[in-house]
């Protein structure tokens, strides 16, 4: 099958190799070093899901026409990549993997067109230099159909839960797949979950040395609450991913603060101990804009719109933006005084 990667990130550049060593012919568009990097080697996979170098096709925008593609962007450029490729997304499955909200729908106006189908990637990968990407935790990927547009058709005439399936199908091939009914209850525990990036990015920490340090989860603690808060007041009810449940979310919102750290040093623990430095603070380190207004940024929006506080995550937008332009990581002192105690 023709499938196409658009934006072979970390995420992207995992799907493009495990679709090449299944079989299929795959085209990828990068920038830059990255870009000259994968086609003078291939992009080269390593860590959970296996070894393989891919030698595939490479340009900066999408030159021949797939079967099925992979729009794995940053939240922010995904708009732009969907209307660069144009009519050659015409009728086929579409799969937005990102984190955040509003990439789905962003997709379906760029191009109503394409058969556009939700994703989530579980899987922790990491960009390790260009041509080179490293998968530090194994996971399945989420795909679903958001609520509003799962009953409609497409130009093509097939409805979009129709393409979820033929999705399933093929990335189901390489990668653990489940389909969720209600894609955006599944955003929004992924929102939960993507909590464990922000702080990264302002110190250059790892994930898993944030949550190791008292202060640090403690205000990451504080986002995830706030996150967990937003979705209840905004009529959510959680998907199960990844371990947590609406159940479980709404104790975890409700019981003493204490008892609520025990979530995110699970979180902690099942990361492993391959450093884990989260998407965001892999932008950071590349010199690229974050996707910090659709995590955090997400919840403060929906948080305001309910009439519920969001301090922590509104704080911690600013100080990512402030790391984006400064270039200087913050200790984990300065981070506890830019944000105000609880």
């Amino acid at each position: 099958m023709r499938v196409a990667v658009i934006g072979a990130g970390a995420v992207g550049g995992t799907i493009a190799a495990l679709m090449h060593r299944a079989g299929h012919e795959v085209e990828v568009t990068a920038r830059g070093a990255h870009l000259e990097a994968i086609r003078t080697g291939g992009i080269v996979l390593t860590g959970a899901f296996g070894a393989h170098t891919a030698r595939v096709a490479a340009s900066a925008s999408l030159l021949g026409a797939p079967e099925i593609a992979f729009v794995t962007t940053k939240a922010q450029d995904a708009e732009g990549a969907v209307r660069d490729a144009g009519a050659l997304l015409d009728g086929i499955p579409v799969v937005v993997v990102q984190n955040g909200m509003g990439g789905v729908a962003v997709a379906q106006g760029a191009n109503p067109r394409a058969r556009v189908v939700g994703g989530l990637a579980l899987f922790a990968a990491s960009y390790l230099s260009p041509g080179q990407v490293a998968v530090t935790a194994p996971g399945p990927v989420y795909l679903g159909a958001v609520a509003a547009s799962a009953e409609g058709r497409t130009a093509a005439g097939v409805s979009a839960a129709d393409a979820v399936h033929v999705a399933a199908g093929v990335l189901g091939e390489v990668i653990p797949v489940v389909i969720t009914p209600d894609f955006s209850a599944a955003q929004w525990t992924k929102l939960v979950v993507n909590q464990v990036n922000a702080i990264p990015a302002i110190t250059g920490l790892s994930a898993q040395a944030v949550i190791a340090d008292r202060g640090l989860r403690r205000i990451m603690v504080r986002g995830m609450r706030e996150t967990v808060r937003a979705g209840l007041a905004s009529g959510v009810r959680f998907a199960s991913l990844q371990g947590l449940s609406h159940g479980l979310l709404r104790l975890f919102a409700a019981v003493p603060f204490p008892l609520a750290q025990l979530l995110p040093l699970a979180m902690g623990r099942r990361m492993g101990e391959t450093p884990n430095p989260g998407s965001t603070l892999q932008s950071i380190r590349r010199g690229q804009l974050t996707e910090v207004d659709h995590l955090n940024g997400a919840v403060a929006a929906a948080a305001g719109a309910v009439g519920v506080p969001a301090p922590v995550n509104a704080a911690l937008v600013g100080l990512v933006h402030s790391v984006e332009a400064s270039g200087r990581f913050l200790s984990a002192e300065e981070v506890a005084g830019s944000i105000a105690p609880r």
